[in-house]
Parts: C-alpha cells; structure tokens; sequence
C-alpha cells in the first residue's frame, strides 16, 4: 500500500516510480500523508526526482560554479564565486528542495545586518537566483525560491552629495599644490571631468584626443585590486577637456607612449586612494568631502556654466537623465532663480522695465 498505518499510529506514505520505491515519509495523520503522497507524485510526473532533491546546497554550489566558469563572463564569475562565503551556513546544509522564501529573504536581511551594502545584497541575490535557476533546470527542485523576494531597501539615508563650488575648488588646489603639486593637477582634473575613481586609474594616453574638440574617451576601469575592465554601464563616452585642465593633461602626456597611463605619481606609479589621501592631508584640507565628490563637482561646473542637462547626462555616463537631475535639484533650476528674484522685488515695484519720468 502507499500509505500504511504503523504500530506507533502515524501514518507512513511511500512514493514509487514503477516498482521502485523513491521516497517515503511518516506523518500524524492519514489527510497529511496523502497530500504529501498527492504533491510528490505530481512532482515526480513533471520529471523532478524528490530524491534528487535531497542533495545538500553546499556540493551543488560547486557543480554550479564549475558550470558557470565557463558559460558566463569573468566578471559574472568573480561574483558568483562570493556566493558560498556570502550564504549562511544553515542553508548551505540544507537539502535543496528544503530551501524556501522564507531562508532566501532571511539571508538577505542578515547581510544587510552586517553593514553589506544594498547594491552587494543586490547582486548576491543574482547570484543565487542564478543558482536555483540551475537546479530547476537539472530537476531537482520544482520552482525557484528567489523569485519574488526582494532584498529590502535600507533604512540609512543616502549620502548626499556635496560638490565644491569652483572658488573652494581653486583654494583647495591651491593648498594641496603647496605639498603635491601633481597629485593637486589630479585632482583639479577629475573635478572638470567626472572621471570615476577606478576610470581616472585606467586613462591612458591613447585616450586623450584634440580632434575634433580636446576631450577624454573614457572606455575602461580599473578598481583597486581588480583587473582592468569596462566601464559602468558597459559603454564608453567622450569628456571634453576645458581650457583649465588641458594644459595639464597634455603635461602629463609628455614623453609617454600611446599605452601608458596618464594620470600617475610622481614615479609614474598606479594611483592608490590611501596614498593620495594621505598625502594631501584630505582629512583637513578636503573640507568634509569624499574623493567622489570631485566628480559631483564636474557636473555642477558643466551646468552652473550653461551645458544642457542632455549633454551632461552623455560627458557623466549617466543611464537615466533622472540622475542627472539631482544635480539641478542642487544647483537650483531657472525657475528657481526666477521665483527669487520675484521675491526680491521691492513691494509696489512692477519690476517692468520701462519707469514714469519724473520732473525737473
């Protein structure tokens, strides 16, 4: 019989594929054990095996990571490689099919509990999304745990930006010449081009072009301890070099073949953020801002100084003109300005232009 009554009272259910005996399982009552038995055989008729799905997660995460090592890209790899360090331990242990939302959204919560950021949470969950996608595909298990659950949304405000304006920019660059001055010609270069970080790292000289116009093809990074790679957002863009920085750019050029890198040390070293921090004393003389913000500053100078909210979206790499926005929304925009100045007038002035002509 499928399902036998034992001496104890419960009720043991066992599922066969023909005469072979699959899976078996002992519940309190009858009803529990013929659902059970109902599902399983439902399960094993869409050609999943319940014993496969006793596999542990810890060995499937590997299968799965020998697979993707040669289907996906290096940087989807280096990723997915995070996954066994990144998921808990409980569920690692557990057999597969055991692993329900309810882990998935657990796990989440206990990362961001740690200080993960949101947008690691993020692709840690790609990564096990990817991983269940897998085991769907090789039956064994049904569905997808990770599907509708979302990682939560913190709680932390974020950091809010906060560009220098282009008098500090200039006193700032004057202090920090005084120490480094190639560090300070860095600097005032990222702040009037937005370069990222790890793009400023990778600039080479091939990538600085005078024709038609003088500008940066900003088209690789390279973070800190990583392998040069693409920009974000996968796609390359063109900067415009102004008459404040192109003097020094071309400086740095000088006597360099068309592969090496441009902005470098004194010794033509790689820049490192520690170093360039400490060396220009940042945590004073940065007056409270982060490195970042000199690219913050870039497009504030671009739209203080006319450039359309377009074509700064296209110098910033930007996907969305939405982001670009926020840096109107801290400027100010023309409507702005025009409602301060209507509140400015003084009461009972029109403010037209054309005055009664008083007697003499």
């Amino acid at each position: 019989m499928s399902i036998s009554k034992m001496p104890n009272g419960r009720f043991r259910a066992r599922l066969k594929s023909g005469r072979v005996g699959v899976a078996s399982k002992v519940f309190d009552t009858r009803r529990e054990a013929k659902a059970w038995l109902d599902r399983e055989r439902a399960a094993l008729a869409g050609g999943v095996d319940p014993r496969a799905g006793r596999e542990r997660v810890r060995p499937l995460v590997q299968r799965w990571l020998e697979v993707r090592r040669v289907t996906v890209a290096a940087k989807t790899y280096r990723a997915d490689q995070d996954l066994p360090r990144l998921m808990p331990t409980s569920m690692l242990a557990l057999q597969v099919s055991a692993v329900s939302g309810r882990e998935v959204a657990r796990s989440f919560e206990a990362l961001l509990a740690v200080g993960l950021a949101e947008g690691s949470v993020v692709r840690y969950r790609a990564s096990l999304s990817s991983f269940f996608s897998w085991c769907v595909r090789e039956k064994l298990i049904l569905a997808n745990p990770v599907t509708g659950i979302r990682v939560p949304r913190q709680s932390d405000e974020a950091d809010e930006m906060d560009p220098f304006s282009e008098a500090e920019l200039e006193e700032v660059y004057a202090t920090w010449y005084a120490t480094a001055p190639r560090l300070a010609d860095i600097l005032v270069v990222l702040a009037w081009t937005g370069l990222r970080w790890a793009e400023a790292r990778s600039l080479r000289v091939a990538d600085v072009v005078e024709v038609p116009t003088p500008g940066l093809l900003v088209r690789r990074s390279q973070p800190e301890g990583g392998a040069v790679k693409s920009t974000k957002g996968r796609s390359s863009r063109r900067v415009p070099l102004a008459n404040r920085v192109l003097p020094i750019v071309v400086g740095l050029c000088v006597g360099k073949a068309p592969g090496d890198l441009v902005l470098t040390t004194e010794r033509g070293s790689q820049l490192h953020r520690s170093a360039v921090l400490r060396t220009l004393q940042w945590s004073t003389t940065g007056r409270g801002r982060r490195i970042h913000d000199l690219r913050h500053t870039a497009a504030c100078l671009w739209l203080a100084r006319g450039v359309d909210p377009g074509t700064v979206q296209a110098w910033m790499g930007h996907e969305s003109i939405g982001t670009t926005n926020r840096y109107l929304h801290h400027l100010g925009t023309g409507a702005d300005l025009a409602g301060l100045a209507r509140l400015n007038v003084t009461p009972g002035d029109t403010g037209g232009t054309h005055r009664r002509e008083t007697g003499g």
